[in-house]
């Protein structure tokens, strides 16, 4: 579970101006993490645009990170959606090779009762060769993980943490304090970060880090030795940026910054669009 504390990243996924994947900014985007001190990487994650992106190119993906990677950081897979028995499937027949543990996001759109995220969660681990990281995200799947149904998924020895993005502090306190020992509670909220590893969090899967890796990797770092002195410099220096990158919508914000940086280019698949003008001015004069 060490492998997993600390800073991961939701890597973005870059694309040509024809939409196909463009590899070459994608072997940049991964040195350029790795060589910067994030501890692990999450591909395919929602930044990662991965409704609109085939199996086939995702098993691409996960093949040209690894490949710069060259096993120097964990590699995190998301795997995911709303019918059980098609993830059961993806899971039975992935390469597992060099993937280290799989994100899933609780399903999203049918809304199913607590009962049915236990049973779902259940059948994922079972059929996974990696440990599960949960996912709760009730934003983006209208579906809001109970304490309780988080605290019964982390007695299954192959769920080892949750990703959380639910904005409950009550929650996710409630959470730090009655979970078993060795499960991670992993912020999914760069802007709430910082609270959160003071509360007891064991890090974060970030959105901003893809750009300012060494930055918000080393606040991270500070925060879990409980420097929090230096950690509230770095953190109150990145909060405009964390916050402007929302403001139209994710991975559109991050983007912007990354073809400013000359990583890769801003262009995402529809239904995703390219943030408003005003939006990209704005996060263009916080760089």
């Amino acid at each position: 579970m060490e492998r997993f504390r600390g800073t991961g990243v939701a890597m973005v996924t870059p694309f040509a101006a024809d939409m196909t994947i463009d590899q070459d900014a994608l072997r940049k985007l991964t040195e350029h993490l790795v060589s910067n001190g994030v501890n692990y990487l999450v591909v395919m994650g929602t930044t990662g645009e991965n409704p609109t992106i085939s199996t086939f190119e995702q098993d691409k993906i996960r093949s040209i990170v690894g490949e710069v990677n060259e096993n120097r950081i964990p590699i995190v897979f998301g795997v995911g959606g709303n019918n059980t028995a098609s993830v059961v499937e993806r899971l039975n027949q992935l390469d597992y090779s060099g993937i280290d543990g799989i994100l899933s996001a609780s399903p999203y759109y049918n809304k199913p009762n607590q009962a049915g995220l236990i049973e779902h969660y259940h059948r994922l681990a079972d059929a996974s060769k990696a440990p599960i990281i949960l996912y709760n995200v009730p934003g983006r799947t209208g579906s809001m993980m109970a304490l309780e149904t988080i605290l019964k998924l982390a007695e299954h020895e192959n769920i080892i943490g949750i990703k959380e993005a639910s904005g409950n502090w009550v929650h996710c306190m409630d959470l730090i304090r009655l979970r078993p020992e060795g499960f991670l509670v992993i912020s999914g909220d760069d802007n709430y970060t910082l609270p959160y590893l003071a509360a007891g969090m064991d890090g974060v899967i970030s959105v901003v880090a893809n750009a300012y890796a060494k930055e918000f990797s080393q606040m991270v770092r500070y925060g879990l030795d409980g420097n929090f002195e230096n950690a509230r410099y770095l953190h109150y220096k990145l909060l405009p940026m964390m916050n402007a990158i929302f403001d139209d919508g994710n991975p559109g914000g991050i983007k912007v910054v990354l073809e400013a940086m000359d990583i890769c280019k801003g262009h995402m698949r529809l239904p995703l669009y390219p943030v408003k003008q005003e939006v990209a001015d704005k996060i263009k004069s916080l760089m």
